[in-house]
């Protein structure tokens, strides 16, 4: 298939259109004018417009019209473009769209059959959240109460963010610790009052080691299993050769292996309960809490 335009020049609001296009035709088997105008509240003749300028400028031989379904299907030799085809990314979809997708001509069947375990979010404040994000965009200091459960009294902190975490349990800051002399990572939930901006640091991402070293965990079945049992962990993650290479920074291999559910200090005696190991541990020592 031969691309007329670069999507690299595609106008965002366009881009997230034919994102609407590819996921529909490709997952749904069927696309209208419906899906733009209810999406985007657009007109049905600017959503016609969408899908031919879609097929004229990038991809001519992705979608057919079939008069019996009213609609557009994916050709036979379909490849997108603006979106990732893979299972992994249509399902990420459904989870961050729940609220609005059920909406959607076409989507809501798929959300008929679709549950998401969904946890409280830890509390964060605005009025933590936003000095934060302005100290970790113009490099600044800032002064700070927290608490935690080695120090559960208040007490001030003077640090230097520099990038947001979210480790898929809870968001952190990555910041230099004037007290500790060292880059750590803060929970945005044990923030207590509103953070005061000062002034410029010197200690910026650049001088964090640990961020700036690049890791590779390799992510193994428990080798307790048996080799049919090890066979079946191995589909599950997409392993090749009996391994997951995960590739991180050294300031996020704990939470690479929290992710995985593996305790490095921990064994379960039950290696079907276990199913992961760490197949270079000896190697993340350094990247590892005592």
């Amino acid at each position: 298939m031969k691309r007329t335009q670069s999507v690299a020049h595609v106008r965002w609001d366009l881009a997230l259109r034919y994102r609407l296009i590819e996921t529909i035709a490709w997952w749904e088997g069927r696309l209208t004018t419906g899906h733009l105008t209810q999406s985007f509240g657009i007109s049905r003749q600017q959503a016609s417009k969408d899908i031919n300028t879609y097929l004229n400028e990038h991809a001519p031989n992705n979608l057919t019209y079939d008069r019996r379904l009213k609609g557009y299907k994916p050709g036979p030799d379909f490849q997108p473009l603006f979106i990732d085809g893979s299972a992994s990314a249509y399902l990420h979809l459904l989870d961050q769209n729940r609220e609005r997708a059920p909406h959607i001509e076409g989507l809501a069947l798929a959300y008929a059959h679709t549950e998401v375990l969904r946890l409280p979010d830890r509390s964060i404040r605005p009025e933590v959240l936003r000095p934060i994000l302005q100290a970790c965009r113009e490099g600044r200091r800032l002064e700070a109460e927290y608490v935690s459960l080695a120090n559960p009294e208040v007490e001030i902190r003077v640090m230097a963010p520099h990038t947001l975490i979210f480790t898929g349990i809870r968001w952190h800051v990555r910041a230099y610790c004037e007290k500790n002399r060292g880059f750590r990572d803060f929970v945005l939930s044990r923030f207590r009052g509103e953070p005061d901006l000062m002034d410029q640091s010197d200690n910026t991402r650049e001088q964090d080691d640990a961020w700036n070293t690049p890791v590779t965990v390799l992510i193994e079945p428990d080798a307790r299993l048996t080799a049919a049992q090890r066979a079946i962990i191995e589909v599950d993650y997409g392993m090749i050769d009996g391994q997951l290479p995960v590739e991180t920074r050294g300031a996020l291999v704990q939470y690479v292996l929290q992710r995985f559910g593996i305790d490095p200090n921990t064994v379960q005696a039950n290696a079907v309960a276990q199913q992961l190991q760490v197949g270079n541990l000896q190697a993340l020592k350094g990247w590892l809490y005592s």
